[in-house]
């Protein structure tokens, strides 16, 4: 105690925090709970409860490093309760031998949801071509709970091999949930979408709607990266243009409030720009659908490294929104 109390009085006069940087968000309310926090509420995504209200969101497949990374955030997932989507299965699609790459239902375990994933280009190519016993093969040979569709068409356009849309994606959407035996997930990737985008996913029997709002990694700024092509930087504007997190999900409580009883999705997945547990408690604090949060970039740093380094990162992120369950209250 007395080694503290010393360095309590050396660093006290060092460690004053400017007001100017108060995050004003919440109302600290330190004399009403004890830590760590009870009543989290729970969260189900595929029939499947979630420990904590995290989920990892889909990140990478068929390069060298994809098997690790995504054995170490299935086995976090499985440790911690979260709930996982994998990046685009698209590669697999025309070779098996990525297979470990995704094949991660023994390491995340049945009790926790797990994604398969592919784009809404291969999705509408596949449904003219009438080939999606493919998509609901593979599916099946995941083991996976469902099918993410991933919706892209800047990064597209940015893309040199980019794919172009012939149908808007709600009408793709809409025609494979007549088909699909399996719950599906709608989400962008890193532009976010606007209120009349949310507006019609809404209205369809969606498991999820998956953000990926703008504030987070910028799909289309990578291909800009990618492809130094002096042309494609006079696009760079486009990059810029989205809806953020906290943006999207004021949209759809007023969509929720608007619509009512037609809102048929269950849950929002929030991601996008999401930096820490603070920023996904308060963006599910303030949902008035069911909602996670997620994060792939935070997640990412530490799944390419060592288990142990993405165990403590993960662990630290659920002691800390315990905290903040336990002791702030949104300041609306």
């Amino acid at each position: 105690m007395e080694e503290r109390k010393k360095d309590h009085v050396n660093l006290a006069l060092n460690s004053s925090v400017d007001a100017f940087h108060k995050d004003d968000r919440f109302i600290y309310e330190p004399m009403l709970a004890g830590y760590p926090g009870k009543n989290i509420a729970k969260r189900t995504i595929a029939g499947k409860q979630l420990t904590y209200p995290f989920w990892i969101s889909s990140m990478t497949g068929g390069t060298k490093m994809a098997k690790k990374i995504n054995t170490n955030l299935a086995q976090v997932a499985n440790e911690f309760g979260f709930g996982m989507g994998l990046g685009s299965c698209r590669i697999l699609l025309d070779n098996e031998k990525y297979l470990p790459d995704f094949n991660l239902r023994s390491v995340i375990g049945e009790d926790q949801p797990f994604f398969a994933n592919i784009g809404i280009a291969q999705l509408e190519k596949m449904l003219e071509e009438d080939r999606l016993k493919e998509l609901h093969d593979l599916v099946a040979l995941l083991k996976a709970d469902g099918l993410i569709i991933h919706v892209n068409p800047m990064h597209e356009f940015f893309q040199k091999e980019g794919d172009n849309l012939r149908h808007p994606p709600v009408e793709t959407i809409r025609a494979f949930l007549t088909v699909a035996n399996y719950p599906v997930i709608a989400k962008e990737v890193g532009q976010g979408m606007g209120k009349e985008s949310l507006r019609s996913l809404l209205k369809l029997p969606l498991e999820a709607i998956e953000f990926g709002a703008f504030g987070g990694t910028n799909f289309a700024q990578v291909e800009m990266m990618r492809d130094t092509n002096a042309d494609n930087a006079l696009y760079e504007p486009l990059a810029f243009i989205g809806h953020t997190a906290e943006e999207m999900t004021k949209m759809t409580n007023d969509i929720q409030f608007e619509e009512q009883a037609r809102i048929e999705t269950s849950n929002l997945i929030i991601s996008g720009g999401l930096k820490s547990f603070l920023d996904g408690y308060y963006h599910i604090s303030i949902s008035q659908i069911p909602a996670v949060f997620g994060m792939a970039s935070q997640f990412l740093k530490y799944a390419k490294e060592d288990y142990k380094g993405l165990k403590s990162f993960a662990k630290n992120q659920i002691n800390g929104f315990q905290v903040s369950n336990a002791y702030l209250r949104i300041n609306r």
